[in-house]
């Protein structure tokens, strides 16, 4: 009862959270059916998830977690780009560019997690969570808060709609986009190819971009968004500031909560005792590359 309890305060804290962090982002001028824009796509992404979070729930199924976040994320850009059509402003190179680089994000990641899911049968991180309805629903509502506030820096950017010629933040931050999609996109591949071939049942990888960080592509995913955080810098204002909380956000979830803890500890238990893999955990960095010479 008390778990339960703590799931639901869960649930309504990250409702909180992100109508605090749209308060500082939403702009003043642009608004849909009356509300503001940003507002709306934090509601978005919390609709999207509850609402197929209802028959998860009643299944027991989390095959569409993923999934779910490409859509929410999908359509808050689609009513960002609806909000600017419909105030007739004509969108700037620099807010296309930021809703196409989302986008591309978004549909490459969910894709590859979602064909993933279909082929493995069964996400692990859920085995025991999908048996209590309360913190099965605080998990999809956690992935809401996720998407909202991964996606709320670039956004803001949309959003901000600058007619001003590209500047070098611009230039700095899509190069800085382009290089950790890449990085992530590429390592994505290349366990995917290592781990179809049937020689390397149970094998780990330390080939390709994996042999300079245990987890190359969660690399590339931090630095993505760093990438539109700089794009950002010289667009915010005041409480805007607090969007970028965005990079900040993708990589303390990534390092602290579900992504490293996680899968290093299920290395371990597989291959801790593997001569091969301690060696390779020892002379390669978790997280950021490393292109010296090993030891």
């Amino acid at each position: 009862m008390k778990n339960n309890i703590t799931h639901i305060v869960t649930i309504f804290a990250c409702i909180v959270i992100a109508s605090l962090v749209a308060l500082a982002a939403s702009d003043a001028e642009l608004y849909l059916y009356g509300v503001p824009v940003i507002f709306l796509c934090a509601g978005a992404s919390f609709v999207v998830h509850w609402a197929i979070a209802i028959p998860a729930l009643i299944t027991k199924n989390e095959k569409y977690f993923d999934l779910t976040g490409m859509i929410a994320t999908l359509l808050i850009v689609i009513i960002v780009v609806f909000a600017l059509y419909s105030s007739k402003q004509p969108a700037s190179i620099l807010s296309i560019t930021v809703a196409v680089f989302v986008t591309i994000w978004t549909l490459r990641l969910g894709t590859f997690l979602y064909i993933r899911i279909l082929k493995i049968g069964e996400d692990v991180r859920f085995k025991e969570i999908k048996n209590s309805y309360p913190k099965f629903l605080m998990t999809w509502t956690l992935s809401a808060l996720w998407v909202f506030l991964t996606t709320v820096n670039a956004i803001t950017v949309i959003v901000a709609n600058p007619e001003k010629p590209l500047d070098l933040f611009f230039i700095i931050g899509a190069a800085v986009w382009v290089f950790g999609f890449g990085f992530e996109a590429i390592s994505d591949k290349q366990k995917k190819n290592f781990s179809s071939l049937q020689e390397n049942k149970d094998k780990f990888i330390s080939q390709g971009l994996w042999a300079v960080s245990r987890h190359p592509n969660y690399f590339g995913e931090v630095v993505l968004w760093l990438g539109i955080a700089i794009i950002s810098l010289p667009l915010l204002s005041d409480w805007q500031f607090l969007t970028l909380v965005s990079p900040v956000f993708v990589y303390l979830l990534i390092t602290k909560i579900s992504g490293l803890p996680f899968l290093e500890d299920k290395a371990d238990k597989k291959w801790g005792s593997d001569k091969e893999y301690q060696k390779y955990k020892s002379s390669t960095p978790i997280l950021v590359p490393y292109f010296g010479k090993k030891q």
